[in-house]
This record gives C-alpha cells, sequence and structure tokens, in this order.
C-alpha cells in the first residue's frame, strides 16, 4: 500500500508524511525533494530560471517513477493535480491511497508566510490563496479518496483520522 498525499501548501501535508510514515514504517518520499534531486537546482531556482512549465514536466517525470514503488508515503506537491496525469499515474497502482488534506484560507495564509516558495501570481498571499484553490479545489477532490481538513487539529490526530478512514 502507498499513500500520497496531497493538497494546497500549508495544508500539513510534509509534517503529516512523515509522522505517518514513522507509524507505518514505510518509506517517505517528497516529491518537492526528488525534484531538487533530479533538476539538482532549488525550487526557486527551477521556477526562475525555466518557469513552472518546467517544473511541471519534471513533477511528471519524478510522480511517473515513484508511482509503482510499494509501501511508501507520498508527500506531493500542492500542485500536482494541475496535470492530471500525475493522479493516473498515482493511481495505476491500485495500492495507492489518495489523502487530500485541506485547511481554510486564514490557516493557510498563517502557515506559508515564512516560505521559500516562490509565489504563483502577483497577488496578495490571501488572494493568491483564493485564485489558486478556486483552480485546484475540483481536481483536489476529484483525486483524493479521502479528506481531512487539518484547520484545528494536530498532525497527530491527522495521521489517526488517515488511519482510521483507511483502515490501516
Amino acid at each position: 500500500m502507498n499513500i500520497a498525499l496531497i493538497g494546497y501548501r500549508g495544508t500539513g501535508k510534509t509534517t503529516v508524511s512523515k509522522l505517518l510514515a514513522d507509524e507505518l514504517g514505510f518509506k517517505l518520499l517528497s516529491t518537492d525533494a526528488l525534484i531538487v534531486e533530479h533538476a539538482d537546482a532549488s525550487i526557486p531556482e527551477i521556477v526562475k530560471k525555466h518557469g513552472w512549465e518546467k517544473f511541471r514536466e519534471i513533477e511528471k517525470e519524478v510522480i511517473s517513477e515513484i508511482a509503482e514503488f510499494d509501501d511508501c508515503v507520498f508527500d506531493c506537491g500542492g500542485g500536482i493535480v494541475e496535470n492530471w496525469d500525475n493522479i493516473v499515474a498515482l493511481k495505476k497502482n491500485r495500492s495507492t491511497k489518495i489523502v487530500l488534506l485541506e485547511a481554510n484560507i486564514n490557516t493557510i495564509a498563517e502557515r506559508i508566510q515564512e516560505s521559500d516558495r516562490p509565489s504563483l501570481t502577483s497577488k496578495s498571499i490571501i488572494e493568491e490563496i483564493q485564485e489558486v484553490l478556486n483552480k485546484r479545489r475540483k481536481l483536489y477532490e476529484k483525486a483524493g479518496d479521502i479528506k481531512i481538513d487539518t484547520s484545528k487539529i494536530s498532525p497527530i490526530e491527522i495521521v489517526k483520522n488517515i488511519r482510521k478512514k483507511l483502515k490501516i
């Protein structure tokens, strides 16, 4: 079995994926870390030098490489749903369950304010979150096998909820 955590940045994917992998004894794979390794450049450097399109191409390559693995927790980047081939690749391995982590806009803004990730738009942080979430919301919901709102619960509680909902 694999578990792929998806959702907008700041919803807790990285923290929860570490806890979940440790608890289950699964290997943890961060798509963002694998992209950085693949490109031999940081995400801000990739985006500045080559643009978001190139970043998404590398992301697709990484997802297709890891999709066949077993006993892994995948910490997926927030934009993974922007190329539906990524979701198709993950779901091709029928043992992969996709968990959508959600949070309210104010919680997300609070969590990501100190991030070094490049902005996706030229708008304020709240406007950017609203715009990008509006664009991705239906894709996230279509991709997720289960969803959990992380706004008001601890990472440990999120892991408990994932295990309960997936019966693991």
